[in-house]
């Protein structure tokens, strides 16, 4: 460890391998150390399934399960967008040639205690019962004026300037009523609450033309998962800085990071030995000092031996619950995966449901979430605390990431991991760097 490096990265989750990646392929020197023996941190995957039983203090499976290395069960489950960041990343990063994905079947939006497909296309949006027959027509307006926007061209704007007026007079140009308001910036542009309402237009018309252009790719849902759970993306990205010089140490404890004049980071310590660097990139867990409590999530996972009612039996679905709907602050979400992921045994299925908690009794929070599971053969609840850093790691050179939230997609993570490229390099990322014949290099 007494070499000296560009960046030491701290902890295997998912932001930081993806960090690491970026930072080795950008040309830096990078070291990657993790406490734990395996990667992916609080973002792991766990398998066989005892080991889950086994986490949450639960007594061992029965045989119903099958067999328990069948099962791999994400901590943290999350879809990624089809046309999102994080597809675009592995895409340019070649990550994609170790990893399989397969499209989610469904995405479906709570309203009135039932749960309906989300209309993305003008077609959908006339066959939609989530809206009156006048309703219907005014949101198949809306879709077509945001699927035939363009940043720059002012002619598609018509007369209403998206970078100064806001998401609410948009709404209002096209006379959309709350409950289609609620469905548009929850489910499609994938907001967290109604902050958005207030804010520049642009942002949100940007999120919809993402989730159209994610469905346009696979049809079915605008997201995908990978075979095998989300435990592969880490792995995969770790690959990738390897491939381009990065080292890694599991099972390596962090005693100190190490500053100098200034409070400036000069290295890490372990033991007796210290590893010398310019920055350091870590999660919340490694830095307790340097980050705030913003709040709590809850995650409930579910054992099911059925897929959820009123989908179709789809084998997979994201279903969100907009914040009004039950009279809340922030959205509840639920995911679905099964067997054909290859992350349970043959019949089964993993549902996830998260949100972020308000009240001082969470489990009763996500009990919308959980009554449209239908029977739950076996559940296990956590609640985490949220870390955000304290200040931007200009002066330390210390960057570290944001805990994970309730959400059931990667755009926020994805969104985390450029920010924190962009304090520590000063740079956005370029996508173009990375060298396209990496699959080349490897066979």
């Amino acid at each position: 460890m007494d070499e000296e490096y560009d960046a030491i990265v701290l902890g295997t989750g998912l932001k930081e391998c993806i960090i690491s990646g970026m930072l080795s392929v950008s040309g830096k020197k990078v070291l990657h150390v993790d406490r734990n023996k395996y990667y992916g941190g609080e973002s792991a995957s766990i398998c066989p399934l005892e080991e889950l039983f086994s986490k949450f203090g639960a007594p061992p499976p029965d045989e119903s399960y099958g067999r328990g290395r069948d099962w791999n069960v994400d901590l943290i489950p999350k879809f990624l967008m089809a046309n999102g960041s994080l597809v675009k990343l592995l895409i340019h990063t070649g990550v994609t040639r170790y990893l399989e994905f397969k499209s989610i079947e469904g995405s479906y939006v709570y309203k009135a205690g039932k749960i309906s497909k989300v209309p993305v296309d003008q077609k959908e949006a006339l066959a939609s019962d989530l809206m009156g027959m006048f309703e219907k027509r005014r949101f198949r307006n809306f879709l077509i004026y945001v699927q035939d926007f363009l940043e720059d061209d002012p002619k598609t704007w018509k007369d209403f300037d998206p970078r100064t007026q806001n998401m609410g007079a948009l709404y209002e140009k096209f006379g959309l009523d709350k409950n289609t308001q609620d469905f548009t910036g929850h489910a499609l542009a994938l907001f967290r609450d109604d902050e958005y309402l207030n804010r520049p237009a642009l942002e949100t018309i940007t999120r919809i033309k993402l989730y159209s252009d994610s469905l346009a790719r696979y049809g079915k849902s605008p997201y995908l998962y990978p075979m095998y759970g989300l435990g592969e993306l880490p792995q995969g990205f770790a690959r990738l800085s390897a491939i381009y010089g990065g080292t890694y140490m599991l099972d390596k404890p962090i005693d100190e990071i190490v500053l100098g004049e200034g409070g400036k980071v000069v290295g890490v310590r372990s033991g007796n030995e210290i590893a010398k660097c310019k920055q350091v990139y870590c999660d919340p867990t490694y830095v307790p000092d340097r980050v705030r409590k913003k709040g709590q999530v809850i995650r409930c996972i579910c054992l099911l031996d059925h897929p959820i009612p009123n989908t179709k039996d789809a084998l997979s679905t994201q279903i969100i619950i907009p914040q009004k709907q039950v009279n809340r602050h922030s959205d509840i979400y639920v995911s679905v995966v099964s067997y054909t992921h290859q992350v349970a045994a043959k019949g089964w299925f993993i549902a996830m449901v998260s949100t972020t908690v308000e009240t001082d009794n969470p489990e009763a929070e996500i009990k919308s979430g959980l009554d449209m599971l239908g029977p739950i053969r076996q559940k296990f609840v956590s609640i985490s605390d949220y870390y955000e850093p304290t200040d931007d790691g200009q002066q330390s050179q210390i960057f570290i990431s944001e805990s994970y939230d309730a959400t059931t997609h990667f755009e926020t993570t994805c969104l985390d991991v450029l920010n924190i490229f962009k304090r520590g390099t000063g740079e956005e990322f370029d996508f173009s760097k990375i060298k396209h014949e990496l699959g080349d290099e490897e066979q």
